[in-house]
């Protein structure tokens, strides 16, 4: 029987073990610190618009708590600036099928359920199969032991294809149709495209805001910073050549997929983005680098600028190492340091 090891059992991570242990499949959740405590204990509550549920689930803190099986799936859904780390700690680990051991690098598949498109190129260092995941699932992880899922009626969408597309096996066709049928059936959309780097450019994109979220909170009106931010992201990946899948297509999928319901017990001022959510906890560190950052690597590679995406990825990560929490700054102050000050005004 199939078991999926989730590594990363935060909002993403979380959601989805969640999701797929409520409907009865083999689930190892990988946590670290008082979320582990927390889901050893007390197991894992998930609460999304229909539901809010308590799981006995499995939890551990790395590979050396867990004896791999040859049939196992590894789900990486940390954020992308701890994915390194994660990747070279369970590459090496052993998979034991009959009287012949594997490391888990050349043994198992690896899904990387993340924002950002690095992780699928640094996964290919440490494993031979990769699987790409363009994750659309609007979740919070703020307290041990707790996800809360927003999307309704289903938690969201996934699109998943072989990492690169070209690397494509008979084989990797039985196992995304397993993971669609088993996802599906667990409250989870799974699209299959040929190739799922095109949309997590779009979800890259879409990302863009994350960060401004994150330092001027949820509440926060800053829209017309994040258009100016995206529209140069726009600017920067199109004159890098690079292909984006396109707004109609995105929208499409995920308006039939999922919409954004109401938690009970749940404030919407509480329930921010996946950076809003590093600030809101002070884990110290903060993913934009892999966002914004990402748009200024691009822009440096092809000989663009990218000054706005370059300065809203040093001020979140300043945010992150001072401990600073969401809403220290304005819009106002904030499009100051931006060079947009007609845009406040």
């Amino acid at each position: 029987m199939t078991r999926y090891v989730v590594i990363g059992a935060g909002a993403v991570g979380g959601t989805i073990a969640g999701r797929l242990a409520h409907r009865g499949h083999q689930v190892v959740l990988v946590a670290r610190g008082e979320h582990l405590a927390a889901l050893r204990r007390d197991g894992l509550r998930l609460r999304t618009p229909d539901l809010d549920t308590r799981l006995a689930v499995t939890a551990i803190g790395g590979p050396e708590d867990i004896e791999l099986r040859p049939d196992d799936v590894l789900v990486l859904s940390t954020k992308t600036h701890q994915a390194l780390a994660a990747l070279s700690h369970w590459a090496d680990a052993p998979v034991r099928d009959g009287g012949h051991t594997a490391p888990a690098g050349m043994r198992l598949p690896i899904l990387t359920a993340l924002n950002g498109v690095s992780s699928e190129r640094m996964a290919l260092r440490y494993f031979e199969r990769v699987f790409g995941v363009c994750v659309w699932l609007p979740a919070v992880h703020l307290h041990p032991g707790e996800v809360i899922a927003r999307g309704t009626p289903q938690s969201g969408i996934l699109h998943i294809s072989r990492y690169p597309a070209s690397r494509s096996e008979p084989a990797d066709r039985a196992l995304l149709e397993q993971v669609r049928t088993h996802w599906s059936e667990s409250g989870l959309g799974v699209e299959l495209p040929a190739d799922v780097m095109p949309w997590k450019y779009h979800k890259l994109l879409s990302n863009i805001g994350n960060a401004f979220q994150a330092v001027l909170g949820p509440a926060a009106d800053g829209g017309d910073l994040i258009d100016a931010a995206r529209a140069e992201a726009r600017a920067v990946l199109a004159g890098a050549g690079i292909e984006v899948a396109s707004d109609d297509d995105e929208t499409a999928v995920r308006q039939a997929s999922f919409g954004v319901g109401e938690v009970p017990g749940t404030h919407p001022d509480q329930l921010g983005g996946s950076s809003w959510q590093s600030l809101a906890r002070g884990t110290g560190s903060i993913e934009t680098d892999y966002l914004n950052g990402q748009i200024a690597l691009i822009a440096r590679e092809h000989g663009l600028a990218a000054p706005l995406n370059t300065t809203i990825a040093a001020l979140a990560r300043q945010a992150a190492r001072t401990g600073t929490r969401p809403g220290a700054i304005s819009a106002t102050d904030l499009a100051a340091e931006l060079g947009l000050d007609a845009l406040a005004s």
